[in-house]
């Protein structure tokens, strides 16, 4: 094979690898990324999903609150008798002068003490300086303290009650035996009647308790009373600051234009008006305020919405609320049924583990709709808002807005209401968004159910590709070192894999490299008996041609360069020798038929030998352990023995002791041969038994040395199940002793 064809076949061989490497580096990072990508962009694009739906959901409802609105709108066109004549159709609207009757939820009780406005008393104004009527002359004078009331009107049933907590520093009452009304404190009431005539009223006890109102004459200028009223009736209480007027008429009494005045009278003895405030003056017809009364009409068409979940108002075109239904705390979302099965059969263990872990868990989140927020427009009789300031332009309309608390959103659309083409007010329907926040809490619950499930699937998934990634590397592993003994020889294969994925081939990446490897080991192992083979007959001839040259004539410098050579060559042949022994060991190990043999006789026989031999050194041999039997070859047992002694003598100093002792050690035996020798470099105690390694100085003797004595004396223990070790003997100080040889079989 030529050079050029051999660097092709490697450069490509190279390749393929790098190319297999690059696959497994990268091809399961990539596996892992895109399944974790996958499990994370599930639940990211459902939780948008969801959020995408309530946007739709929120567009559906805006529609759908417009197309109530305007429905509920299209009952009221074109129906002028359902608005009254003289508020509704206002040019402009003077609060304070222009009244709103609130929706009373229960009569009054007319006592004097207020207690059945207190859920009202937000609602009431409150009049003053700004409200002193223009005829009176001392005016300039006028202290607060002296003279306010707080007033407000309501209407329940077929009935306006009034109110009014009149500040007073001194109240005066009429006398018993008057017969004005005019010199003492009292209430002035104006109003036009149902035919359109004006009536004046007054209320002027002469004592505090049950009142009714007397009719002034037709003058205005007069205040003479003419008759009882007793259609108008109510209380008056003197109070610590003054005193309280509750009053009951009916409906029916009046149109819509109407007037308070309170008149103050401070001076027993003069009896005359220091101060007089009202919502309007009641002694011209023309001056009178409006009082708007919540049309019967309008609540009876809107009072079937008040199923619907929703609130709908009514509204002149000066805002002010003509009728309402409904109410918007009820729209809190679905109900219960909607989050579980029939109450009435036994939960299942799904749902047990949904109600008791997964829900309260996924609410640390999510947030149910409260039912508990303000609603600030709960008793408003007025309302604001673009929506309905683009209604009474003629353009339906929506808004999204806050409760006062920021715990709900409501949604209102208004729609304008037509007469003669022109608007005389709006529809206006509220309704939260409770409903849909619950409907995309029931979504995200099953998401999350979903998302549960496909992390658990997608985790185990993982955890079982994870795992049988890692059974096969562990095994391509285990295989790996099963393929080369602990000495480093290649003394198996790894199966070729039929994965076709990363693992596989690095598997067939590993046995192409296994078998190499073993082809190169076994090149190397044959490598010395061919070099023993192939050198002696050259050695043999140049052994005898410097034989030859040394029998012949020669002078004093030939000799010395043929005495050079032949102790070059008696170095060669030494060599030759080692490598030829070593080869035939390892042949013999293989071939080598095990038998029992005693090892302490044994140990005992060769240490004599040694003892005669090697004068020039101590021999002790203790034998701890007693008769030991051993499965294995005497022969090769006793050259083990030759090469660690060899060893230590030569290392030793002379008449040193060299001690051999066998003990037990466990289960097994322990056969220590310990010298005086020098000690072992530190980074050399674990390498000495390789081959072709020495720690002799060179040139330190005069025979080679190749590094196989404890090379052979290994294969040797390993061939008996032993292991062998070459250690440093020392004290606790540090203080060395020696060399020791251990071998545990």
């Amino acid at each position: 094979m030529s050079r050029s064809t051999s660097l092709a076949k490697s450069h490509k061989v190279s390749h393929v690898r790098n190319k297999g490497r690059f696959r497994f580096r990268f091809g399961i990072r990539l596996k892992l990324l895109a399944l974790s990508i996958f499990l994370f962009a599930i639940p990211w694009l459902g939780y948008q999903y969801v959020w995408e739906l309530e946007s739709y959901l929120r567009i559906g409802q805006e529609q759908t609150m417009v197309g109530t609105a305007r429905a509920v709108a299209t009952a009221l066109h074109e129906r002028p008798t359902l608005f009254d004549t003289q508020s509704a159709y206002l040019t402009d609207v003077k609060p304070g002068t222009d009244l709103y009757a609130h929706k009373i939820h229960d009569p009054i009780r007319l006592d004097g003490k207020l207690d059945d406005w207190l859920d009202y008393q937000h609602l009431s104004l409150e009049y003053g300086p700004a409200h002193l009527l223009d005829y009176l002359n001392d005016s300039d004078d006028y202290q607060r303290s002296s003279l306010h009331f707080r007033h407000m009107v309501g209407q329940f049933g077929e009935y306006l009650y009034a109110m009014f907590e009149v500040t007073d520093e001194n109240v005066l009452l009429r006398a018993k035996n008057s017969l004005r009304v005019d010199r003492n404190d009292y209430l002035q009431i104006a109003m036009t009647g149902p035919d359109g005539s004006f009536k004046r009223y007054v209320v002027a006890p002469q004592e505090a308790g049950w009142v009714n109102a007397y009719l002034l004459s037709e003058s205005v200028d007069s205040m003479r009373p003419v008759s009882l009223e007793t259609q108008i009736q109510g209380r008056w209480l003197n109070t610590a600051n003054g005193y309280n007027i509750e009053l009951r008429f009916p409906l029916a009494m009046m149109s819509s234009k109407i007037a308070f005045a309170i008149t103050d009278v401070d001076d027993p003895q003069t009896r005359q008006i220091r101060y007089r405030i009202g919502t309007a003056n009641p002694n011209k017809s023309d001056a009178l305020g409006t009082v708007l009364v919540p049309s019967p009409e309008i609540e009876n068409i809107i009072k079937g919405l008040k199923y619907s979940n929703a609130r709908v108002w009514v509204i002149d075109k000066h805002k002010r609320v003509l009728a309402r239904s409904g109410g918007i705390h009820k729209s809190v979302g679905l109900s219960s049924s909607a989050y579980s099965s029939n109450g009435d059969q036994q939960a299942s263990w799904w749902q047990s583990i949904e109600q008791e872990w997964l829900l309260p868990l996924y609410y640390q989140i999510l947030t149910k709709p409260p039912a508990d927020f303000i609603d600030d427009l709960q008793d408003a009789y007025a309302l604001q808002g673009q929506d309905i300031d683009q209604a009474l332009t003629g353009t339906s309309a929506s808004l999204w807005r806050l409760s006062p608390d920021n715990k709900a959103v409501i949604l209102s659309a208004a729609h304008p209401i037509f007469i003669d083409e022109r608007v005389m007010g709006a529809v206006v329907v509220e309704q939260t968004t409770n409903g849909i926040r619950t409907l995309r809490n029931l979504a995200l619950e099953k998401l999350f159910h979903v998302i549960l499930a496909v992390m658990g699937l997608g985790t185990l998934a993982l955890f079982l590709f994870a795992s049988r990634i890692s059974f096969r590397i562990r095994k391509l592993r285990n295989q790996t070192e099963a393929a080369i003994d602990q000495h480093g020889k290649i003394i198996g294969t790894i199966p070729s894999a039929t994965a076709g994925d990363e693992i596989g081939d690095l598997a067939n990446t590993f046995n192409i490299v296994l078998g190499k490897l073993g082809q190169y080991n076994a090149y190397l192992q044959n490598m010395s008996a061919r070099l023993s083979h192939e050198l002696r007959t050259p050695v043999a001839i140049v052994k005898s041609s410097l034989e030859n040259l040394q029998l012949s004539q020669q002078t004093d410098e030939d000799a010395q360069y043929i005495e050079r050579a032949q102790l070059g060559i008696k170095r060669l042949s030494t060599i030759l020798n080692n490598m030829s022994e070593a080869t035939r060991l390892e042949q013999a190990v293989q071939s080598n038929e095990r038998e029992e043999f005693t090892v302490n006789a044994l140990l005992s026989g060769y240490v004599e030998g040694y003892r005669m031999t090697y004068a020039s050194h101590k021999f002790v041999y203790t034998n701890e352990a007693g008769d030991v039997l051993l499965l294995g070859s005497s022969d090769l047992f006793g050259q083990m023995l030759d090469k660690i002694i060899a060893n230590a003598l030569e290392f030793s100093p002379e008449h040193s002791l060299i001690a051999i002792k066998l003990r037990q050690h466990a289960s097994k035996h322990l056969l220590t041969i310990e010298n005086d020798g020098p000690p072992l470099p530190n980074d050399m105690e674990g390498k000495l038994f390789d081959s072709m390694v020495s720690v002799r100085p060179e040139h330190a003797t005069s025979q080679p040395h190749l590094g196989l004595g404890l090379f052979i004396a290994k294969a040797i223990a390993q061939f008996h199940g032993g292991d062998i070790q070459i250690e440093n003997r020392t004290l606790e100080t540090g203080e060395h002793l020696g060399v020791r040889v251990s071998l545990l079989f």
